[in-house]
């Protein structure tokens, strides 16, 4: 999601790992964000629900151009479960529609989570931001309505038990893209036979970033202009899991100018590029990124930075 403030004055770029707190949305996370730095437009990577706390990557400016690419990114979890009870919506905002008094182990709840750890299928719960018909699940949910869900292939890396004292389980999940960790949370629950929702979730690490470099926003309250602007990160620390490539200022001007760039010899081309490619220019600064043809031979643009933007 991107907002934009035509009034503000501060075209500033980068990127900063906020500490959400829980009990506001990510949008509204953002909002506070981009006022406290007067940003003219910013952006989040990947929502975090208002129950939820946690690592959110705010993008400012030209970094709202990669932010996309942190949808795709591997992500983990600090998870607190309530086993015993089922809640409309997964979590403790919901309302308590079932209950079991199966009394649960810690060896069955180890081995559940053994059984959901690896390449699962999973149905996205129907409080969720998922479109149909061009509206988010969660509106049919609260009208009641039900939508069929398809399910889709996902990853757990792991799962370790931190916590466990019937009915309360603490977990830590590593996991893939589009993880919905209140459906684990009630799937271990099935295989344990009785419910389970979250009281609690925390992201901590999302595309190699951790939690430990996030910052809360009474922190940046409490800081001026020049100190919050220390603790940007440069646009290209998005794109770090890419390949880079360094070309001369001829070659630049070519993809700038949306031509392809064929190949030259001098070029040394990164071993791994079947994907995209950080391009930067010879005084290593980060120009955006490109794609190369391997059966024609050239490079053509995906996303470049606006160099007048940046330098503002």
């Amino acid at each position: 999601m991107t907002v934009s403030n035509k009034t503000s004055k501060r075209n500033i770029n980068g990127v900063l790992l906020l500490d959400k707190p829980i009990g506001i949305s990510s949008n509204t996370a953002l909002q506070q964000v981009r006022r406290l730095f007067q940003a003219q437009k910013a952006g989040h990577t990947g929502v975090l629900d208002p129950l939820a706390s946690g690592l959110l990557p705010i993008c400012f400016g030209e970094a709202t151009k990669f932010a996309q690419y942190l949808l795709d990114a591997d992500k983990a979890y600090t998870a607190t479960l309530k086993l015993g009870e089922a809640s409309s919506t997964g979590d403790a905002e919901g309302e308590i529609i079932d209950y079991c008094t199966n009394n649960v182990s810690l060896s069955d709840f180890q081995a559940a989570c053994s059984a959901l750890t690896g390449k699962i299928r999973q149905v996205p719960p129907m409080f969720s931001a998922l479109k149909h018909e061009g509206k988010p699940l969660y509106e049919y949910a609260r009208k009641g309505i039900v939508i069929e869900r398809k399910a889709r292939d996902i990853e757990i890396y792991r799962i370790d038990v931190q916590h466990f004292d019937y009915p309360q389980a603490i977990i830590d999940v590593s996991c893939s893209k589009g993880t919905y960790i209140r459906t684990l949370s009630e799937d271990i629950a099935k295989h344990c036979h009785t419910f389970a929702h979250l009281t609690a979730l925390r992201r901590t690490k999302t595309a190699g970033f951790q939690i430990e470099q996030s910052h809360s926003l009474p922190k940046l309250a409490a800081l001026n202009e020049q100190e919050r602007d220390t603790l940007l990160l440069p646009c290209d620390i998005l794109l770090q899991h890419f390949p880079a490539i360094q070309l001369n200022d001829q070659a630049i001007q070519t993809l700038r100018f949306g031509q392809k760039l064929a190949y030259q010899p001098h070029f040394v081309l990164p071993e791994q590029r079947q994907q995209p490619i950080r391009a930067y220019n010879q005084n290593q600064e980060f120009i955006g990124l490109i794609e190369f043809n391997e059966q024609k031979q050239y490079f053509q643009s995906i996303r470049l930075m606006n160099t007048q933007q940046a330098a503002a």
